[in-house]
């Protein structure tokens, strides 16, 4: 009885305690629930790929075309050093990648699918507008928008324009596994599956986790990654691991709190890489290109390289003293990195003789982040990732394919990560879905000559209170907060510097009639926005909002 007394004054005791310390420190109790409450992870397991046949068929003629798809994960336009552009003025360089641009095709006006990860990834592998299916949204937990709430947006940015979050709609999010493509959506994985193509997803999901939404549903024979929006690269102790944690970035802080280090292959339990995150991911690309060299494959390469949390190796960093501030160094370390795994790709693909009879596509999700704090990721573009403006669409895209793409090509009319689909159902030889609105182009007939022109008319994106209309080389963006039109010439003003709104009134009420009605064909959002956080479109985040500053609020 005495026992039973004192163990029970000690448990209320702890729970006074605790009480005590989540109401004086609620960001540092909510932040310690998160890191509590990561899924357990197995050691390695050794993935053992699919192997297809011993022998290539006979006629090479025969061999329909592989398709690559690398998708950088927040890779600023300025993050690629062709035409001397580069991180650190230019001192940064990415041969590897520059040579798909160099050896195919460079889109000028390449867009991505959204100014965010998830939403891009499902135009990405839909052909469609993800608005047209009601993936507005980045799938996000719950506590984070808890979290966004307590933590603002950077001290002086709140003061000016208060986080807003939307606490009736936070009580009706799913679980964030839930937070999904729907099950009835085809891909082009189930495309290209069904063509006879083994299909393949490498790296990052963050479409959805629970059952009828993981990449082994929909369309993947195999797949190996992580299903969240954000992994670590190494665990935060290990020796080899340089980290830059930005300590003014409530993002930041939640990543490195939730992010884990682990991958899963075909829904196994979660188990560690071997090493940094990149290279095992592509260690792992390598082992199922080997797999299938003798039969069509289809691969979504997608590794969560440069997204936070901000982790290089040591040796990669090391490489770099002549960049003196640590959070570039290590972002631009990350970079190197990345573009060193795609040369191993490369140099596979030559390896197995499969290089000239491969269809290679480099892209990103979307712009670089203004969250990490780094003003020149996407020069020349104002904005960033979580904007609409070009800093955060107009992404680096370029393609490959020996024989049928010129060299050193250029394509100038605007190309959107819509067409990607479009193109590899295209090389296989078989379509996408016809009993829908694929809104997507098979952009090859432009590159050979056999058609000419434009592609697009339109190009539709939207996100909440915020949508955006390219048409004819003019651009709209609507935004909610503030409530205002900001219209641009992109042919003579690409970099966004001069709003034409108030100039150009007939232009306006036409691009606006027809944004509204292509909006109004979009889907009801799958789950709500719950909150609405605001950006400033020329400074990163850790510079001071000033009265009078372009912002613009995003929606999630």
């Amino acid at each position: 009885m005495r026992f039973t007394l004192k163990f029970g004054a000690v448990l209320l005791l702890c729970v006074i305690v605790a009480g005590v310390v989540v109401a004086i420190f609620p960001m540092q109790a909510s932040l310690l629930f998160v890191r509590l409450t990561k899924a357990h992870v197995e050691p390695n397991h050794a993935v053992a790929w699919e192997q297809g046949p011993k022998e290539a068929a006979p006629n090479v003629a025969d061999r329909r075309p592989n398709v690559i798809v690398v998708l950088a994960d927040d890779l600023g336009y300025n993050g690629i050093s062709l035409h001397d552009r580069g991180l650190a003025d230019g001192t940064v360089k990415t041969p590897n990648i520059d040579a798909i641009a160099e050896q195919g095709v460079e889109f000028l006006n390449g867009y991505a699918g959204n100014a965010t990860c998830a939403p891009s990834r499902a135009s990405i592998l839909t052909g469609q507008y993800a608005t047209r299916f009601g993936f507005e949204f980045t799938p996000t937990p719950a506590i984070y928008g808890k979290l966004i709430k307590k933590l603002g947006a950077g001290k002086k940015t709140t003061e000016l324009h208060p986080v807003i979050v939307d606490d009736a709609a936070l009580k009706k999010l799913p679980p964030m596994d839930d937070e999904a493509m729907p099950r009835d959506e085809v891909t082009v994985a189930d495309v290209m599956r069904d063509a006879g193509y083994h299909t393949i997803q490498i790296g990052k999901w963050h479409l959805g986790g629970a059952p009828g939404a993981r990449p082994e549903d929909k369309g993947f024979d195999e797949a190996l990654g992580f299903i969240p929006g954000a992994s670590m690269y190494l665990k935060e102790d290990d020796p080899d691991a340089v980290n830059a944690m930005v300590s003014f970035s409530p993002t930041e802080k939640y990543l490195w709190a939730g992010a884990s280090w682990s991958v899963q292959y075909n829904g196994s339990p979660r188990f560690a890489p071997t090493r940094y995150m990149t290279d095992y991911l592509t260690d792992e690309a390598i082992n199922a290109i080997h797999a299938n060299r003798n039969r069509p494959f289809f691969m979504y390469f997608a590794p969560n390289a440069v997204h936070a949390p901000l982790q290089a190796t040591r040796e990669d960093y090391d490489a770099l003293p002549q960049i003196k501030d640590h959070t570039l160094r290590v972002h631009a370390a990350m970079t190197v990195n990345l573009d060193r795994n795609v040369g191993r790709l490369m140099a596979e693909l030559k390896k197995e003789g499969l290089d000239d009879n491969t269809i290679v596509i480099f892209t990103s999700d979307n712009g670089g982040t203004h969250v990490i704090g780094l003003p020149d990721i996407n020069k020349p573009y104002r904005g960033w990732k979580a904007t609409f403006f070009e800093g955060g669409l107009h992404v680096p895209f370029f393609m490959r394919w020996p024989g049928h793409i010129k060299p050193g090509s250029q394509f100038a009319p605007p190309v959107a990560h819509v067409d990607i689909a479009a193109i590899a159902a295209a090389a296989a030889g078989t379509q996408l879905p016809p009993n829908r609105v694929n809104d997507g182009v098979d952009i090859l007939p432009y590159l050979t000559g056999e058609k000419s022109g434009t592609p697009h008319h339109n190009l539709f994106w939207r996100s909440g209170g915020d949508a955006v209309l390219i048409q004819d080389g003019w651009k709209l963006q609507r935004t909610e907060r503030p409530k205002k039109d900001w219209l641009y010439d992109l042919d003579t003003d690409p970099t966004e510097r001069h709003n034409l709104a108030d100039a150009q009134p007939q232009r306006l009420a036409q691009m606006t009639a027809i944004l509204e009605s292509i909006s109004r064909q979009q889907a009801k959002p799958l789950w709500p926005s719950t909150f609405a956080v605001p950006v400033s479109i020329d400074q990163p985040l850790g510079v001071p909002m000033k009265p009078g500053d372009a912002y613009a609020y995003w929606y999630n």
